[in-house]
């Protein structure tokens, strides 16, 4: 059993009947889930990560106080202390008056504040371009158990992909850095004697190209450390996880600098078959740079079409 489904059969077992029995009034305005920073919460959780924070539990998210005072919500609080200590096994840490950080009663405008810095989760441009991709996932990650309002499942599903002009200038440039790290720059700094600076082009290549693959998936790169079991999960582009990680993981002496050259070549021309497939691009040739502006090109607010092509990296 993984840890959303100890989390959700925690809440049926005993969380919905708490709810029900002494807070009937205001469930309609409750929504209860587990979604955020934690393994489970992507589905990657293992026997490795259940060495800390794997324990039944789950979060009770409440509207404003206009709608909850604070003395509801702090009755709730002790209410959810109150479940009992231990389901399946496992014991529930104790959780803190004003709730912990991934389980317990929360506010709705102080969880989405705090992952993507917008209380009803309505983005700016400039917000879109600038916060970071596993924010957004964790404010979209997990699974709502129950949502009376569905105020939750709106603002979720508000943030659940990129805007299609804002996806695209992200895609424009980390195409543009898959150019200038992988075809063009790797190979120069081993011609001028830099192979520090090398494995920085390799390492950028790789970042870039990992972001890319997530954005030609219209999904949102998670936190560094599930980055590559992600990509393996695409639904296109997920063969380029093992190109990515051999670049990483592969000194960079000559026959084996060949051989990546090679694999920054085929990865690249993997990336600029699904552009043409999806109609992002005008360019015909094999140089990622010249994708990158006919991708920026094609979007359609002129706002952010005109902003430097890194803007959304």
């Amino acid at each position: 059993m993984n840890g959303l489904e100890l989390s959700e059969r925690f809440f049926e077992t005993h969380g919905r009947p708490m709810l029900e029995e002494q807070f009937s009034a205001i469930l309609p305005k409750l929504a209860v889930g587990l979604f955020g920073s934690g393994s489970e919460c992507f589905g990657f959780d293992d026997e490795v990560s259940r060495d800390h924070d794997f324990e039944p539990g789950f979060m009770i998210l409440l509207p404003g106080e206009d709608e909850i005072d604070r003395r509801t919500a702090f009755q709730l609080e002790r209410a959810y202390a109150k479940l009992p200590k231990e389901f399946m096994g496992l014991t529930r840490s104790a959780i803190a008056p004003v709730g912990g950080a991934r389980h317990g009663v929360h506010r709705i405008a102080d969880v989405f504040t705090e992952k993507v810095g917008a209380a009803d989760g309505v983005l700016t441009v400039s917000q879109w371009l600038t916060v970071p991709e596993q924010s957004l996932l964790e404010a979209t990650n997990g699974r709502l158990f129950f949502d009376g309002a569905g105020t939750v499942t709106r603002i979720r599903e508000g943030l659940s992909h990129f805007p299609e002009d804002v996806r695209k200038k992200k895609l424009a440039g980390n195409l543009l850095l898959m150019a200038q790290a992988g075809q063009y720059n790797y190979r120069r700094c081993l011609m001028h004697g830099e192979p520090g600076a090398a494995q920085l082009a390799v390492g950028t290549f790789v970042n870039a190209l990992m972001h890319t693959a997530f954005l030609l998936n219209d999904a949102y790169l998670p936190y560094y450390k599930w980055s590559f079991r992600a990509m393996r999960r695409l639904k296109k582009l997920s063969m380029l996880a093992e190109t990515a990680e051999v670049l990483l993981c592969t000194d960079n002496e000559p026959a084996t600098a060949a051989s990546k050259s090679d694999m920054i070549e085929d990865a690249a021309s993997d990336v600029i078959d699904e552009l043409k497939a999806q109609n992002l691009t005008k360019a015909i040739c094999g140089d990622l740079e010249k994708h990158a502006y006919s991708v920026n090109d094609s979007i359609r607010d002129g706002e952010i079409r005109n902003l430097h092509v890194l803007a959304g990296v």
